[in-house]
C-alpha cells in the first residue's frame, strides 16, 4: 500500500514508518520539524518565522490583525507539494492540529489533504481536544494539566494544549471526526479519555524500532548514575521540578554513591546518547504510561521513572516495579524509590533486562506496523 503519514511527535511516525517498509509498503511522511528535536522527514514543510525579526514581525501582526504569517506559509508549501500528497491508500494525521497553525488554516490544510486522497485516520498520541478535556474536568487522579490548575507553572501555560478547548479548535476536533474513518490512541493516557467513543478503533502501543537501539546490561561499579533530562518548555508540565526536589533529597546522604547528569533541550540525536552510561532515566511524572523518551531509555536497558500506574499494570498484566518505575506527584514518593534502587543494584539490573523484554514484546515496530494495518484494512 501507499500511505501518507501527516506530521511527527517524538519519533512515532518515523519508528512506524520503518516497520511499515519492512513489511514492503510504501510511506511518505509530511511534516515540519518537531521543536529542536529535529526528526527526520520527507517533505519539510519549513517553519519560517521562528527567530528574529520575522517572529516579531508574525505575531506583531497576529496581534493587530489576527493574521498568522507562519499558518499561511505552511498552507501555501502544503498546496506546492501537491502532487506529492495525493493518491495514497491510507492517510494518518498524528493529531487534530498537525502542523501547529491556526484553527482555521489546520482544517483547510485537512480538507486539502483528504480531497486527494482517502481512507483517513486520525491519531491520539497527544494534547488534543478529547483527552486535554477528560483532564480539565478532573477525570484522572493527576493528568498533565496538574501543574497548570496548582498554579505552578506561570510561564509556558501554550505546553498544556489548553487552545484546544477554545471554541475554534472544538470546531476543528469535531470537524476532523465527522471526516476520518477512525482514531486510534498510543497509550493509556488516549485510550482512557477516548474508550467509549463511537470512532474509536482501539489501542496500538507507540512502535519502537529497537533494530536501532541497542540493549546495554548495567554494570555498576562505584556509583549509580542518574539521568535527568529536561525540556525547558515542559519543564513543570512533565514534573521536573519534583525531580530536582527529588535528587536533592537523595544527594543529602548518598552524594558518595550516585552520580547526575543533567542536559536541557537536547537535540533528538545528542539527547539518546546523553544517557547512554546512565542507569536510571528520569522521564516525566504526570502520566499513566510511557511516552516515547521512556520507551527508547527501556529499549536501552535503562530504569525508567515514568508513568507506569495501576491502569498500565492492569492493561499488560504486569506487576509494579517490575519494567519501569512509576513517577507519582511526590518528590518524597520519587526519592524513596530511588533510594531503594540505590541500596538494591540487583534489581536495576533486573528491572533493565525486564523493560527491554516488554519492549520487544510490545512495542516492537515491525509488530505495530502489523497491528496498524490490520486495523486500518479492519476499518475500510
Amino acid at each position: 500500500m501507499k500511505i501518507l503519514l501527516v506530521g511527527e511527535y517524538s519519533r512515532l511516525h518515523n519508528s512506524l514508518k520503518e516497520g511499515l517498509e519492512q513489511l514492503n509498503h510504501d510511506v511518505t511522511i509530511v511534516a515540519t520539524y518537531d521543536g529542536f528535536k529535529k526528526y527526520s522527514v520527507d517533505i519539510l514543510i519549513k517553519k519560517k518565522y521562528q527567530n528574529g525579526i520575522k517572529r516579531k514581525i508574525k505575531n506583531a501582526l497576529y496581534l493587530f490583525f489576527g493574521y498568522d504569517l507562519e499558518s499561511h506559509n505552511i498552507k501555501k508549501q502544503i498546496i506546492g507539494h501537491r502532487s506529492k500528497l495525493c493518491n495514497y491508500d491510507i492517510v494518518q494525521f498524528i493529531n487534530e492540529a498537525s502542523f501547529g497553525c491556526t484553527p482555521k488554516i489546520e482544517k483547510t490544510i485537512f480538507d486539502l489533504i483528504t480531497s486527494w486522497n482517502k481512507n483517513v485516520f486520525l491519531l491520539s498520541c497527544g494534547t488534543d481536544y478529547i483527552s486535554v478535556s477528560y483532564a480539565d474536568e478532573n477525570k484522572f487522579r493527576y493528568s498533565i494539566l496538574t501543574p497548570y490548575k496548582n498554579g505552578i507553572d506561570k510561564n509556558h501555560i501554550s505546553a498544556y494544549g489548553l487552545k484546544y478547548l477554545t471554541p475554534k479548535f472544538k470546531a476543528l476536533h469535531t470537524h476532523i471526526y465527522k471526516t476520518i474513518k477512525g482514531v486510534i490512541a498510543s497509550d493509556i493516557d488516549y485510550h482512557i479519555p477516548l474508550k467509549k467513543h463511537p470512532k474509536y478503533l482501539g489501542l496500538i502501543p507507540n512502535p519502537i524500532n529497537t533494530d536501532l537501539l541497542k540493549f546495554k546490561s548495567p554494570k555498576i561499579k562505584d556509583k549509580v548514575i542518574i539521568f535527568h533530562g529536561i525540556n525547558a518548555h515542559n519543564y513543570f508540565k512533565k514534573g521536573n521540578n519534583i525531580f530536582e526536589n527529588a535528587l536533592a533529597i537523595v544527594n543529602k546522604d548518598y552524594s558518595d554513591r550516585i552520580k547526575i547528569i543533567t542536559v536541557t533541550s537536547l537535540p533528538y540525536s545528542e539527547y539518546i546518547k546523553a544517557y547512554d552510561e546512565a542507569h536510571i532515566l528520569l522521564d516525566q511524572v504526570y502520566a499513566y504510561d510511557q511516552g516515547y523518551n521512556a520507551l527508547e531509555a527501556m529499549a536501552k536497558g535503562k530504569v525508567v521513572f515514568t508513568g507506569a500506574e495501576q491502569e498500565w499494570l492492569d492493561y499488560y498484566n504486569i506487576k509494579e516495579d517490575t519494567i519501569a518505575i512509576n513517577a507519582l506527584p511526590d518528590a518524597k514518593a520519587v526519592a524513596q524509590k530511588l533510594i531503594w534502587l540505590i541500596n538494591n543494584p540487583e534489581k536495576i539490573s533486573e528491572i533493565s533486562r525486564n523493560a527491554r523484554q516488554f519492549i520487544e514484546n510490545q512495542h516492537h515496530y515491525i509488530s505495530s506496523a502489523k497491528q496498524y494495518l490490520n486495523l486500518w484494512n479492519k476499518t475500510l
